[in-house]
């Protein structure tokens, strides 16, 4: 028997039966449909991580106090080691160095009129903002006099500016920040995505008035100022690495560290960001894919049952099949024919069905997630369909080769005497 012929026969035999051929259908249609919607979903939330972390620049190198982790257990960031102010100004000595912004995080409460509040506080240089890629909405960003002169300015993220003033125009007027008038110099364009929490929920301050006035004793050990990140801009993508290693070099020789201890702080660049988030999405995304397929698995065990009721309700035929010269192949590939055409079919709408889902998804909004603000991302790629038909296909075939080996198994004789 041909093949494009077992095909027809195959057709004949589902139309048949058309609605029990598409109940059949229905656990691969839900099944394809899920695999690819879920598949989306994860293949989305890690385009959009990835579209985040550039945002920043892939030349961004974040330098932390502390080693990365001790034994099998994280530490907290400068529970032992320290990172002085001093040691971020050493940085811009470095040739492979564009640009130095150090950064101090403090939590305190904030008053405007009635309102009172804790936010985030975040010191930090003028080189912030370009490191960081920031836009000004209104007003200005701070600058190396506020710096000198430690003045009592600040700058808001676009939701701590819109909690306090609503739509109002908040330049010029002052809050309390641990009890001392600030004056609003600016408010920052919302960036969303990862740095929601660094800039839309922050206040920036300069770094000499966090270190005078917010908070001086907490900042202050063993005579030098500390801080919490230093944010390094290398002159050139193609240089991160060599920029990396004089950042290396410089910071060990400040803290006299021997070629035998090990780095008392650890280095970040962007690249390595994305790398880490692309890895971690990238196995999510398989995960909700392998969940998803248990529908699949499922489908599949439908279509081997109903197969086995169609062998049962066909054995005369099969009988005068043989009997006119069909051998045990055709009657095998004929079946078998009919389990994947269904799985394939069914694999095609459920394809329809995954990027329906995926419209539907991405349609949803989450205001207060970082990532999904506006709106759940998805993604379908070309190889996430190919593979949902081919595991449709597969499917098909697995769960259809019992049935079509019993159907071919049958003694003509008494498939003929069969009522």
């Amino acid at each position: 028997m041909r093949f494009f012929e077992a095909v027809g026969i195959a057709i004949d035999a589902l139309k048949a039966n058309k609605m029990r051929s598409f109940l059949t259908m229905l656990g691969v249609i839900i099944g394809v449909g899920a695999v690819i919607g879920l598949m989306s979903v994860g293949e989305g939330a890690k385009q959009a991580i990835i579209e985040r972390i550039e945002v920043l620049g892939t030349n961004l190198i974040f330098v932390r106090p502390g080693a990365a982790k001790e034994g099998m257990v994280m530490r907290e960031i400068g529970t032992a080691e320290v990172l002085s102010y001093d040691d971020a100004l050493a940085l811009k000595e470095s040739p492979y160095v564009k640009l130095v912004a150090p950064e101090v995080s403090l939590s305190s409460s904030v008053v405007y009129g009635g309102k009172n509040y804790r936010a985030r506080v975040v010191g930090t240089s003028p080189e912030f903002y370009e490191i960081r890629n920031c836009e000004m909405e209104m007003g200005e960003f701070i600058n190396e006099n506020h710096i000198k002169g430690r003045s009592r300015v600040c700058v808001l993220g676009k939701d701590i500016a819109e909690n306090l003033f609503g739509v109002l125009d908040p330049v010029g007027e002052r809050v309390k920040i641990n009890g001392r008038p600030f004056r609003i110099i600016g408010v920052l364009e919302r960036k969303g995505g990862f740095e929601s929490l660094l800039i839309d929920q922050a206040i920036i301050v300069p770094i000499t008035t966090a270190f005078y006035t917010l908070s001086p004793k907490r900042l202050i050990r063993g005579g030098e100022f500390l801080i919490h990140n230093v944010n390094v801009m290398a002159v050139d993508e193609e240089l991160i690495d060599e920029a990396e290693e004089d950042i290396r070099e410089i910071l060990r020789e400040r803290h006299r560290l021997s070629e035998n201890e090990e780095d008392d702080f650890s280095i970040t660049s962007s690249k390595d960001l994305l790398e880490i988030a692309s890895d971690i999405m990238g196995v999510m995304t398989i995960l909700l894919g392998c969940i998803a397929g248990i529908s699949l698995l499922v489908g599949g065990i439908g279509i081997m049952n109903i197969m086995l009721v169609s062998v049962a309700e066909r054995v005369r035929e099969i009988g005068i099949r043989k009997a006119v010269g069909a051998k045990n192949r055709d009657i095998l590939l004929q079946f078998l024919t009919e389990s994947v055409f269904l799985s394939f079919v069914g694999g095609g709408i459920g394809v329809l069905l995954g990027f329906l889902l995926s419209f539907l998804i991405s349609n949803i909004r989450i205001p207060e997630h970082p990532l999904f603000y506006r709106g759940v991302y998805t993604k379908i790629t070309p190889e996430m369909v190919l593979l949902a038909l081919s595991i449709s296909i597969l499917v098909g075939l697995f769960f259809g080769i019992y049935p079509a080996r019993r159907a071919s198994k049958l003694d003509p004789i008494e498939a003929l005497r069969h009522e």
